[in-house]
């Protein structure tokens, strides 16, 4: 009977138990649920801020655009005839987008994919801009050569009948290349770079996930849309958005080398390291990122990464010695002229580190850069000086023009994404890098491209594109003196050339425009040692093979001088590209007249 009582207690106690179990794990999840219900609207709250914070700067940078002294886009132009409401508008519908895309989960193994795409989209809406930096002229130049003559020709003329000024060869026998394989036109051009922009976003993305993981990488790819300045350049013919592809490539190629050893990363790096060399002057100060790559690597067996350096250097230096030597009197001469005129000249050309890393970069990425110097200090991150030693460079030696230091953009970028990795919720963390990228987009293609479109410039595109239309497979092209500018108007031939399919007869006419004094210490200096290339001659007889003519003036108000009126007598003017900005010393307003 004991027995059986005590059993029957037993079994209570044990139920007891086992419903206080249930409850407390009812209880329990009934808690997890109201907290993570409190941490989702805390974590929205945030967004919610964050968004706030985005469009508040935004109204404050407008506010103070008086500092933006960018010689391009400053904001203290762009946003002339611009109406704020509407941007402001388009912002706001930009940041519900942002979040959407921070709620959505992208596949690790597609991010890379995904970048590469969205980058290639935001970068086409900026395609039908007009060139609107006058260096085109020499790329097109050089690239030309390469398209009629070939690259042996190319490569034994460049530096001789080639002006190659301060450039070296590279970007332009690429430029050549797709010019002879696609046709001369500038949709080549801007798809090519496009795909370079789109793959150093890529290299960026893989660069972050070697160093660190992949969030960083994802965030260091995106943000790079958070650089409005940065997407104006991509579709331009010129040389600094490939530079920064192979400055990025040669990073990764390096750090893939010595992390993973063998034959072909090892050749991949130096390959990698030549061709950056041989794109552009400064990317010789910024491989400089090589031994601190090196450095960062080192470990208790620090003999491999050593050896494996020192072939790298070995190979790279090579390819490179084997240039110089062949050009070694251009190289010569280039490097003095870049130590005599350029070296001095950049306090005379720059622009502040304010307008660069907050009005043409999101101030987020700037604040987030500048975090994540002190959380790599205070973790005692090695790896970070590696995406820090460029920076560190540039304000060391005081390189302020934007354009010079493009090629430094994905560390910077990089180093926004290891500061903003470290936000506890990874959603709140992508909405932040999301809106960066909105704001990138939405200021380049509603600000910064309808500012473009309506700089003089954009008449050579427009004349190239009537130019076009017309049956004469010929155009004699004439000159006339600048006004209010040290350009040299040669300069907007080759800029012409690029916009149509026709065949240019340039016509200097016996009045060659003399050459001021005080052009030496100029920044368009090259212009006036620009030299008519060859595919321009054929000084055309008007009088026995009548051409249409282009004649590019400075001044709506120019007079014809006599010499060349008398030329185009006879002639009637069919069409008039004559749109003029007060921002540009340098205006190009074309004519263009057709025998009657």
């Amino acid at each position: 009977m004991t027995d059986t009582v005590q059993n029957s207690r037993s079994v209570s106690l044990a139920g007891l138990c086992r419903s206080v179990e249930k409850n407390w794990q009812a209880i329990r999840i009934q808690l997890n649920n109201r907290q993570a219900k409190q941490w989702d609207q805390h974590d929205n709250l945030v967004v919610v801020l964050t968004a706030l914070l985005g469009l508040v700067l935004f109204l404050l940078l407008y506010q103070l655009r008086v500092l933006d002294d960018n010689r391009l886009t400053s904001w203290q132009w762009v946003f002339s005839g611009i109406s704020i409401l509407k941007v402001f508008i388009i912002l706001t519908i930009g940041m519900v987008v942002a979040y959407v895309f921070s709620i959505i989960s992208i596949p690790e193994r597609k991010q890379a994919l995904f970048l590469f795409i969205s980058s290639f989209i935001a970068a086409m809406f900026l395609w039908d801009g007009p060139e609107v930096i006058i260096d085109t002229s020499r790329y097109f130049v050089q690239a030309k050569y390469v398209e009629l003559y070939g690259i042996g020709y190319f490569l034994g003329e460049w530096g001789k009948e080639i002006m190659a000024w301060t450039d070296l060869p590279l970007v332009p026998l690429l430029y050549g290349l797709v010019f002879d394989l696609f046709g001369e036109n500038r949709l080549g051009i801007q798809v090519f770079n496009t795909l370079l922009f789109s793959g150093t976003i890529v290299l960026t993305y893989l660069i972050g996930s070697m160093l660190w993981d992949r969030t960083v990488g994802f965030y260091g790819g995106l943000l790079l849309l958070g650089m409005p300045y940065l997407l104006t350049q991509v579709p331009l013919m010129l040389v600094d958005v490939p530079t920064m592809f192979f400055i990025t490539l040669a990073v990764y190629t390096t750090i893939k080398a010595l992390r993973q050893g063998g034959t072909t990363s090892l050749v991949m790096a130096a390959i990698a390291i030549a061709l950056a060399a041989l794109s552009k002057y400064s990317a010789w100060l910024m491989l400089s990122i090589i031994p601190v790559i090196a450095a960062c690597h080192l470990s208790r067996e620090w003999r491999p990464v050593v050896k494996q350096t020192t072939l790298i250097m070995l190979g790279a230096g090579l390819l490179v010695g084997i240039f110089i030597v062949l050009k070694l009197d251009v190289v010569t001469e280039q490097i003095r002229l870049l130590l005599s005129y350029q070296l001095p000249a950049l306090g005379r050309w720059g622009e502040s580190f304010t307008s660069s890393f907050l009005f043409q970069t999101h101030p987020f990425i700037t604040v987030a850069a500048l975090v994540a110097v002190y959380l790599a200090v205070k973790k005692r991150d090695t790896r970070f000086a590696i995406v820090f030693w460029l920076l560190l460079l540039v304000a060391l030696l005081g390189i302020k023009r934007l354009r010079y230091i493009i090629p430094i953009l994905p560390m910077v970028a990089l180093m926004a994404a290891y500061g903003i990795r470290q936000v506890a919720n990874a959603q709140v963390g992508k909405f932040i890098v999301s809106s960066v990228a909105v704001f990138g987009v939405v200021i380049a293609v509603f600000v910064y491209m309808p500012f473009f479109m309506k700089t003089s410039l954009v008449n050579i595109k427009a004349a190239g594109a009537y130019l076009n239309s017309m049956r004469a497979p010929k155009i004699a092209v004439v000159t006339l003196p600048a006004y209010r500018s040290s350009v040299n108007p040669v300069v907007s031939v080759p800029i012409l050339d690029l916009f149509t399919r026709k065949t240019i007869v340039y016509q200097e006419n016996g009045a060659r425009i003399p050459r001021p004094g005080w052009v030496e210490r100029s920044p368009l200096r090259f212009t006036w040692e620009f030299g008519r290339p060859r595919f321009f001659n054929g000084n055309a007889d008007l009088s026995k093979a009548p051409l249409p003519v282009v004649i590019i003036f400075s001044d709506p108000e120019q007079i014809i001088p006599d010499h060349i009126a008398k030329r185009i007598a006879g002639y009637r003017l069919v069409n008039e590209s004559a749109l003029s900005d007060k921002v540009f010393r340098y205006q190009t307003i074309v004519r263009v007249y057709e025998p009657v």
